[in-house]
């Protein structure tokens, strides 16, 4: 499929390409538009300790690129490339080096939330970071589709976490996850509310000047039905703009990106990049229908 022609060229919708090169030159286009970014290098399940390190390495070379380059963006990681699976302790050894790194170039680092599997140790290490190692510059993504997230989200806005609410992509059973598209949207809209209320604080944090460090309040979806409602709550709250940040993924709707902007609010556009872009393509075509379309036109046109 990876050496598939036509799959690449498709895919390319959604991925800024295969180098670090080509991310930056996409997030510059971006950032000429007023967007911000979030980048990504994609990659998951490293199966050795040295893989792990690697991924770390190529990791603080984004930060570093991102700092020289004047780009206008923050870096999101999965936990299973730097080890999660393999030993949780190095994989906090890892964590604890990046946001270490992140921390001196006054950029954030956003952990992504994987599968049902990984919830439970990804969040015992985004609480080992807080709590002792006092990193600030980090934070984490709630999957509206667990039954528990609920509870995570009350937890994690306990400490002022920055969380980005997805829907969720990954395939879970009915115990653990909602299987309807109705009660994953109502779960949705509930916690984004929850968020939203926290940042009427004075103290909860807002975008940065700079657009590095996000606000409290992340609402990453593509669903108008869910953005309207983010909007509608905010008002009613009293919640200003740059609390307030959208985040959508590259080369997807573009007009209801650009839509945003023009409302004035913070939009960050999630850009992943790198050779192992095909477990991040088949994830956005089983999303959306709109996808699958997109890709089985393609194959047909000239």
């Amino acid at each position: 499929m990876m050496g598939w022609k036509i799959a690449r060229r498709v895919a390319l919708r959604f991925v800024a390409g295969e180098s670090l090169e080509d991310a930056i030159v996409a997030i510059q286009r971006l950032n000429s538009k007023s967007m911000i970014a979030t980048i990504d290098q994609l990659g998951e399940d490293t199966n050795t300790a040295a893989e792990a390190r690697k991924t770390a390495e190529d990791i603080l070379k984004i930060l570093d690129v991102i700092e020289s380059s004047g780009v206008r963006s923050s870096v999101s990681i999965k936990l299973t490339q730097i080890g999660l699976k393999l030993d949780e302790d190095l994989c906090g050894e890892i964590l604890a080096k990046i946001l270490s790194h992140a921390q001196q170039l006054n950029n954030f680092v956003r952990i992504d939330m994987e599968d049902s599997d990984c919830v439970d140790c990804t969040m015992r290490l985004y609480w080992k970071m807080r709590e002792e190692f006092g990193f600030k510059n980090v934070g984490m993504v709630i999957q509206s589709y667990l039954y528990r997230s609920d509870q995570d989200t009350q937890s994690l806005l306990s400490g002022e976490t920055c969380i980005r609410m997805v829907k969720g992509a990954y395939k879970e059973p009915p115990e653990i996850a909602y299987p309807k598209k109705k009660d994953v949207d109502k779960a949705f809209d509930r916690l984004v509310k929850m968020i939203l209320e926290k940042a009427q604080s004075d103290s909860s944090p807002a975008i940065s000047p700079d657009g590095k460090w996000p606000p409290i309040t992340a609402v990453a979806t593509h669903d108008l039905k869910r953005i309207e409602y983010a909007i509608a709550v905010a008002n009613q709250l009293g919640v200003p703009k740059e609390k307030l940040e959208f985040q959508m993924l590259y080369g997807i709707r573009r007009d209801i990106q650009e839509d945003l902007v023009a409302q004035g609010y913070p939009v960050r556009i999630y850009v992943p990049f790198g050779p192992q872009w095909y477990p991040f393509f088949m994830r956005r075509l089983a999303e959306r229908p709109a996808n699958l379309w997109f890709f089985v036109t393609s194959l047909f046109s000239r």
